[in-house]
């Protein structure tokens, strides 16, 4: 098998921050996904997010982003990366750090702020919906207090 990109990057030299990690085009139709990196911890050198953290930020972003005025209808996909030293946040279109990192600050600020039951954590809408962490905020607030 062939070395996937996101095992090509060199994860020693990656800081918190929002990446374009690839830009992806439908063969038939050329439309583009923009798969956006949004890492929280530096790899290898902070602690990871538990489970509990990142499940309770995934159900809390999805619910944004798929909410949002302007940007609900490109949402394709939010969620955790699997060394949980952040998360991925794909979009339909060609886009830039730069163009979509309003947006993350907004869906950070909301999962910093949040109050109240966490959307989707019932066992009818959740196949893990015991393992939520709601006092997210600290971590939820990191990726605003970096450049």
């Amino acid at each position: 098998m062939e070395r996937i990109a996101s095992f090509s990057v060199d994860h020693l030299l990656l800081e918190p921050g929002v990446y374009v990690s690839r830009i992806d085009r439908d063969p038939a139709t050329g439309a583009a996904v923009t798969t956006f990196d949004l890492r929280l911890t530096t790899p290898n050198k902070e602690p990871v997010m538990n489970t509990a953290e990142c499940h309770t930020i995934e159900h809390l972003g999805a619910t944004f982003l798929r909410n949002h005025a302007e940007w609900s209808s490109r949402i394709v996909y939010f969620g955790p990366m699997g060394c949980r030293t952040g998360f991925y946040l794909v979009v339909f279109g060609e886009l830039t750090s730069e163009k979509v990192l309003p947006l993350v600050r907004e869906l950070f600020e909301f999962v910093a702020g949040f109050e109240g039951d966490v959307p989707g954590a019932a066992p009818e809408e959740c196949g893990n919906y015991l393992d939520q962490n709601p006092p997210h905020g600290k971590l939820a607030r990191a990726p605003l207090s970096r450049p």
